[in-house]
């Protein structure tokens, strides 16, 4: 994670020199404020990587030394196809729908079906205690 943290604070450094060549040359003020809000959203990515970094062991990759055999073996549980992504999106655009129109019914509904989804998408893989 250093590696990932240096590339954020570079980008960080980047995009405030940017912000202050650009305020010089063109005074105009909203490329200064969107260049100095990149660069604050970088340096709080930076941050965090930084932050994480001190409490992970050293991966592979980033031992520039390591062999290929040092990453072998489990990497983590990835999931398999789901169809719970498909339907909050579903949810989420038949809210802003109701929202867009101002149909208080579609709201509720869109609102219920957004719930549901976004539990079903939460809750897909946990196994409660009567599984273990």
């Amino acid at each position: 994670m250093k590696v990932e943290s240096r590339i954020f604070e570079l980008l960080t450094v980047f995009c405030f020199v940017c912000a202050l060549v650009y305020g010089f040359l063109s005074k105009e003020a909203v490329g200064i404020v969107g260049l100095t809000l990149t660069g604050g959203l970088c340096l709080i990515i930076g941050t965090y990587f930084r932050f994480v970094a001190r409490r992970l062991e050293e991966r592979p990759e980033d031992n520039p030394e390591a062999e290929v055999s040092d990453g072998a073996g489990v990497i983590g549980f990835f999931s398999p196809g789901s169809y719970w992504p498909i339907t909050v999106a579903g949810a989420v655009a038949l809210t802003g729908l109701g929202l867009a129109l101002w149909q208080w019914w579609l709201i509720v509904l869109a609102g219920i079906g957004l719930i549901i989804a976004v539990c079903g998408l939460v809750f897909e893989y946990h196994a409660g205690p009567e599984a273990h």
